[in-house]
């Protein structure tokens, strides 16, 4: 008797022993699915971003003879921007197609036939999640803030850099929007230019003439500004506008003209730092220090554009599982398809959301919270209709478009 019910346990522990082991090789087999994929994308996806920035940096090894060296450093500075893109699509795109492949090979029927719920398989899935959303905000509220600083004094580091070696003795230049600099000498050494001669337009009104006998420039990367410091010189101004003729000169020991380099810089760039480039601390500090709500408005929705963005993992998580089971019905190349439309679709309700939170319509800790919540609710509806085997009518509603409009058809040829 005894040892009967002591075979009966031990027959018992093994079928659970056999189960565990069951359910942790299907949990590795849906991690390797969706993990390759949604590397081999995170790279793709990066590349083709990074292509459109090529076009611009290029300019800059033509036109200011930068090295390959600082350019690659450039790259280095603009991958963590697009990685917070990058990471959640393609690791949408890899639930999608995993689970594509699982529903196109019968996989999916078999490990059901078999007892192995959906609810099980999707466990292994939001621990990938969970990585991922780590990482996403790891990238958002540290390493792109301190990329986009750190791009910005490179970009201005090089343009600053350019300016100074670009001037030649004997030769105009005219790279500094309204002024046109002339040289006679330039010390190498020290970067001190010899008898300057120089025509400022800027002001259409006033145009100016300056001579000095030295002059060199002074960058500032903490402000981003360029200053042509002259020593020694005078100002000739005649007012174009004035009735009576004049005639001003001015004379100086020291002359600072601030120069415009905004245009090898982004155009949509200030001087001074933008909030996207205040680390965690800073924006933080910022917030508490804003003399008037539209500033603090504007702090608050970066802040929670931030950490909204880190969730979006773990939201499209429940979007992926359910279409990507059903996308395959639709024919090849749909998971792809879908990735982009419902990424798309998630970051145009982010965008509009961050708009109205902007103006101030809405509190940003409510409203740009909207579009993870109704991404949330749709997926946990979308996921439990595929856990009950309800086909979703989102893939059926082409098919029936297209059958009412050939019903139509058909019915207006016999009519006529």
């Amino acid at each position: 008797m005894f040892s009967s019910e002591k075979e009966s346990l031990q027959d018992y522990a093994s079928v659970l022993t056999c189960a565990s082991m069951s359910n942790l090789r299907i949990h590795r087999y849906i991690l390797r699915e969706i993990s390759a994929p949604a590397l081999l994308s995170v790279l793709i996806f990066t590349f083709v971003l990074l292509m459109g920035k090529i076009p611009r940096l290029a300019e800059l090894v033509i036109n200011k003879g930068v090295s390959t060296a600082k350019i690659l450093q450039l790259f280095s500075y603009l991958l963590p921007t697009f990685f917070s893109v990058t990471i959640p699509l393609s690791f949408l795109l890899g639930i999608l197609l995993a689970f594509g492949r699982l529903s196109a090979d019968s996989e999916f029927i078999a490990l059901k036939a078999s007892g192995v719920s959906l609810y099980n398989l999707v466990k292994p899935v939001f621990l990938l999640a969970i990585l991922f959303s780590l990482l996403t905000a790891w990238i958002t509220i540290s390493i792109e803030p301190a990329s986009k600083t750190a791009f910005r004094s490179k970009l201005f580091q090089i343009a600053s850099s350019s300016a100074s070696v670009s001037v030649k003795p004997g030769v105009f230049n005219d790279e500094f929007n309204g002024i046109v600099l002339y040289t006679r000498g330039m010390d190498e050494n020290h970067g001190i230019m010899q008898d300057v001669f120089i025509s400022d337009e800027r002001e259409g009104e006033t145009p100016a003439t300056i001579t000095a006998q030295q002059g060199r420039f002074i960058s500032d990367p903490n402000q981003y500004s360029l200053t042509l410091r002259l020593i020694n010189g005078s100002i000739h101004r005649r007012p174009i506008n004035e009735k009576q003729a004049t005639y001003q000169i001015i004379s100086f020991t020291n002359y600072d003209i601030n120069l415009d380099i905004g245009g090898q810089l982004n155009n949509n760039q200030q001087r001074r730092r933008s909030r996207s480039e205040l680390s965690w601390t800073e924006l933080n500090n910022a917030i508490d220090k804003a003399k008037n709500d539209r500033t603090k408005a504007h702090l608050q929705v970066e802040k929670h554009e931030r950490i909204v963005i880190a969730f979006a993992p773990l939201v499209l998580v429940l979007v992926g599982i359910p279409l990507g089971l059903q996308s395959q019905r639709s024919g090849k190349g749909a998971g792809f398809s879908l990735a982009l439309v419902v990424f798309l679709v998630y970051y145009v309700l982010l965008s509009f959301a961050g708009t109205i939170a902007d103006k101030g319509v809405l509190p940003a800790a409510i409203i740009l919270w909207l579009p993870n919540l109704c991404f949330l609710l749709g997926g946990a509806w979308f996921l439990h209709g595929a856990a009950i085997e309800k086909p979703l009518q989102l893939f059926n509603l082409p098919q029936r478009i297209l059958q009412q409009w050939r019903s139509r058809t058909n019915k207006s040829g016999e009519d006529s």
